[in-house]
Formats: C-alpha cells, sequence, structure tokens
C-alpha cells in the first residue's frame, strides 16, 4: 500500500491506556521520542495492538505545527519532537519544512509563507513537530 501521508515512524507499543471509546497508545521509535496516538478501542481490537508490540504512526504533514521558539509556551498536543530543519521548500502555496530527529528520522510538515517567515525558519536551527495525539493513524504490517 502507498499512502499519502509523509510522516511516517515504527516503533514499540511502550503502553496502552484504556478509556470508555477510545484508548491512549504511546509508541517509542527507534531513537527514544515518543509518538501518542488516541484511537478507537475497535482500533486496539482490530489491529491486535499490545504492548511490546510493533506499529506504524502516520501523521499527515498539514497536521503538524512547527514551533522555534517554546519560551513559557504551554500547549494541549502531546507531541512533540525536537530536532534541527534540515530542508526548506518554498512552494507557490506552502512551505514545507523538514525536520531531522537525532536518531535520523525526518518529520514534515506544511506550513503557510507567512509562518515561514514570521517565524524565520533556515536551515540548520532548531524546531519542534507538535501534533495532536487525535492527528495520529496507527498502522502495523501483516
Amino acid at each position: 500500500m502507498k499512502i499519502s501521508a509523509r510522516n511516517q515512524f515504527q516503533g514499540k507499543i511502550e503502553s496502552i491506556t484504556g478509556g470508555a471509546v477510545n484508548s491512549e497508545v504511546s509508541l517509542v521509535m527507534a531513537g527514544g521520542q515518543k509518538i501518542v496516538a488516541v484511537v478507537t478501542n475497535e482500533s486496539i481490537k482490530s489491529l491486535n495492538l499490545r504492548a511490546g508490540g510493533e506499529a506504524i504512526a502516520l501523521i499527515k504533514a498539514s497536521n503538524v505545527l512547527v514551533m522555534t521558539d517554546d519560551t513559557n509556551i504551554r500547549l494541549s498536543a502531546r507531541n512533540c519532537l525536537s530536532g534541527t530543519v534540515n530542508s526548506l521548500n518554498i512552494g507557490p502555496v506552502h512551505a514545507e519544512v523538514g525536520i531531522a530527529l537525532p536518531d535520523g528520522a525526518e518529520v514534515h510538515a506544511t506550513i503557510t509563507h507567512r509562518a515561514c517567515d514570521t517565524l524565520g525558519i533556515k536551515e540548520g536551527m532548531p524546531a519542534k513537530a507538535i501534533f495532536k495525539a487525535p492527528s495520529v493513524i496507527l498502522g502495523v504490517l501483516e
């Protein structure tokens, strides 16, 4: 299967916290950074998700926010992956920002030109990729 989500991260399920309708799944990537996903309990069953199992987290680039200065900023988003801007592609409509993570993986975000200018985004600067747990789609390899 091919999929349009630019961000695809494989990892090991650290924990699953069940709720009445949804569950929170914590996935640890190879470099130790974590991704939290909120999925339905039905998805937990149909994908046979369990602690210690493998899963793939998919996040569309349009769901990723870029933060370059987090001084005293508190957010409700559960996911914050820290890295360095390693690519910046200014297109006719949006800019695509690539953030290299310490483990060699890369997170892609699409943001407006204005946001790119306001943040002063340049290759080599530290940045964080922020996204909410319900924006994460989990998959498994069969």
